[in-house]
């Protein structure tokens, strides 16, 4: 079976790890295999390896051996979590190793939004320096990302509403399981 891959990126504050974290509960309901990675954290030192030695690769070598060892155990689905993913796919596909089916995504939301996201999860007010560089991101991310990425709009969504939405973008519901298709 090849392996198939969803990138979920966007900006600091959009969801990616709570609609993850909810598209894992829903896989387990579902009885389909998976691994989830945190790509932000595959490179998180100080100075950062991105930056201070690009040439490095220190993310997509990561990912190259975290996702070997879950292959070797049968995994071929991988949610793959990074803020700014759609911008290097073609790098992080090849870290895969395998061709993997891809599933790209940009998830989306208003500054109010993303503020009131940020403030929940830094339990009280979020530094105006913040959101002005999550924006900054979001309008690159928006502008730079392939055409292949498909956007999803998060504002007014339930974490459980992103990923179904991501659940029905991947197509995974097909091998399910729990739904007696396969």
């Amino acid at each position: 079976m090849r392996s198939h891959v969803l990138f979920i990126s966007g900006r600091s504050g959009v969801g990616k790890s709570t609609a993850a974290l909810a598209l894992h509960e829903r896989l387990i309901g579902e009885e389909l295999h998976h691994a989830v990675i945190e790509g932000d954290y595959l490179d998180l030192a100080h100075p950062a390896p991105h930056l201070a030695f690009p040439e490095a690769e220190l993310a997509e070598r990561n990912l190259a051996a975290m996702w070997s060892a879950y292959r070797s155990l049968g995994y071929r689905r991988l949610i793959y979590t990074n803020t700014a993913a759609v911008l290097s796919l073609p790098g992080l596909v090849t870290a895969m190793g395998d061709s993997p089916l891809v599933t790209a995504v940009l998830l989306r939301s208003s500054d109010s939004h993303t503020g009131s996201r940020l403030a929940r999860r830094n339990h009280g007010a979020v530094d105006p320096a913040t959101l002005a560089r999550s924006g900054a991101m979001a309008d690159r991310l928006d502008g730079e990302a392939p055409t292949c990425v498909r956007r999803i709009d998060t504002d007014g969504l339930t974490p459980a509403g992103v990923a179904a939405t991501l659940f029905a973008l991947t197509g995974w519901a097909e091998d399910s399981p729990a739904t007696g298709a396969r």
